[in-house]
């Protein structure tokens, strides 16, 4: 009987193993990449201090990292080493509790484009495209990660005017993302 138990432990203790390591795989394949999508071109004469602060999350393509969540921010300060803290935040309304993530991001290369590599993951990093910004302003902005699955709408308010929401999705769609599959945030 106690060998038994301990086989059965053993294979629960390796059952584990394995997902932490199909985890640590799919944390690699998602974001492990700091490029651009074909066809994207991130913003020139980018101004990371008039990026800075908080920004409310208008529309976004469905992943599981967000998935419920309902009155999304984020938040941008500068870090003493020259990278910029971020912090996520959502009202995850199954559970009826905040959910936070924290992480960090860095230019990939010129500070002028609009190209950052961004971490929740210790020493994995995706790519932070911003491919459309209000540069007059900085009120709202688009986002993307390394490829067309991932795109996010940001602005200072919690609402965007219509006709300025309707042309960022003109301009999504014209890039290549399915704007029929964003989820708008109840904010």
């Amino acid at each position: 009987m106690p060998f038994q138990l301990s086989q059965f432990i053993r294979a629960i203790a390796l059952r584990k193993s394995m997902r932490r390591l199909g985890l640590l795989l799919a944390m690699l394949s998602l974001n492990g990449c700091t490029s651009v999508p074909e066809g994207i071109k991130p913003v020139a004469n980018f101004e990371l201090n008039r990026y800075l602060g908080q920004w409310y999350e208008i529309a976004r393509l469905d992943h599981s990292f967000e998935r419920g969540l309902a009155q999304v921010t984020a938040q941008y300060t500068m870090q003493k080493d020259g990278g910029v803290n971020v912090i996520n935040r959502g009202f995850n309304q199954e559970k009826q509790e905040w959910d936070e993530a924290q992480g960090k991001a860095y230019f990939v290369s010129d500070e002028s484009i609009g190209h950052l590599k961004v971490s929740f993951f210790g020493p994995f990093y995706a790519s932070y495209v911003i491919f459309s910004l209000d540069t007059h302003g900085y009120e709202y902005a688009m986002i993307t990660g390394p490829n067309r699955d991932y795109l996010w709408i940001l602005a200072r308010q919690p609402q965007l005017p219509a006709e300025v929401l309707q042309t960022l999705l003109s301009k999504a769609t014209a890039a290549g993302f399915d704007t029929q599959k964003l989820i708008f945030v109840d904010q």
